[in-house]
């Protein structure tokens, strides 16, 4: 049996305010099994606090926020660890989980020529904002990217993420950012870490070939594609590479069989 479960939320667990069937049961058996297992998240708006309370709004209890790292955590620990200046500064375009988790680390957000330019998807985006953006990594600021998504699953359909954003800074610039959320297996290797886990014990689970898949597969984890957020099977044979398993949803996964 595996020794421990890395799963991607956004199309795997529930889809915008929508759970995924089978999901419920499937945390509940890694419960019962006593399985170690982290929610691994692109998603940098919210903080562990917001996804557990999210999660249990839609039934599922029992969780912890240690169960949960995102894009914005893993974001602000590489900084952390880059960074040699003592204050450091940051310009953001992305939510409050995203700078909670710089403050956290001892950035400050600051709009006077920032060290860095950090993106995120951003629901309040501004033309101001873009503007801003532009010219601060014009000017030297470092670009970074918490994720690469270009479109996020919700109910009823998709939504621009951060990387439409990404593209639009990028195409203004001339400049490309440095992503640190998946598929960068910087992520992965955090998710192990907290687990006290070596990654070729793990198997990561996510809906998304270009990012979930082939970023546990470069970290050394097995894979498994649910068929319930962005990819469907068509698209998942264009990609030249596949995951160990596919499944429909979480719901279908056997734990004991991986």
């Amino acid at each position: 049996m595996v020794k421990g479960i890395i799963s991607d939320m956004d199309g795997v667990i529930y889809r915008g305010k929508q759970l995924v069937p089978g999901a419920k049961d499937f945390v509940q058996r890694l419960h019962d099994s006593k399985t170690p297992f982290l929610f691994l998240t692109n998603n940098a708006e919210q903080t562990p606090l917001d996804l557990k309370l999210k999660l249990a709004s839609l039934g599922i209890d029992g969780l912890t926020e240690g169960n949960f790292i995102t894009a914005a955590m893993a974001t602000a620990t590489f900084l952390k660890n880059q960074n040699q200046k003592q204050h450091a500064t940051a310009y953001v375009v992305g939510g409050g989980g995203l700078m909670s988790e710089l403050y956290n680390v001892g950035f400050s957000i600051s709009e006077s020529n920032p060290d860095y330019v950090v993106v995120a998807k951003c629901s309040t985006l501004s033309y101001e904002q873009l503007k801003k953006a532009v010219r601060f990594i014009d000017h030297g600021a470092k670009f970074i990217g918490t994720n690469p998504d270009m479109i996020d699953p919700v109910e009823g359909g998709l939504e621009p993420a951060a990387g439409t954003i990404l593209a639009a800074i990028s195409a203004a610039t001339g400049k490309k950012p440095y992503i640190v959320g998946k598929p960068n297996s910087l992520m992965m290797m955090l998710a192990a870490r907290k687990l006290g886990a070596h990654p070729e014990d793990c198997v990561m689970i996510g809906d998304r070939m270009d990012t979930d898949i082939v970023g546990g597969m470069e970290a050394g984890m097995k894979t498994i594609l649910v068929l319930s957020g962005v990819t469907t099977p068509e698209l998942m044979t264009e990609f030249p590479y596949k995951p160990d398993y596919v499944f429909n949803t979480v719901g279908d996964i056997d734990l004991a069989n991986l």
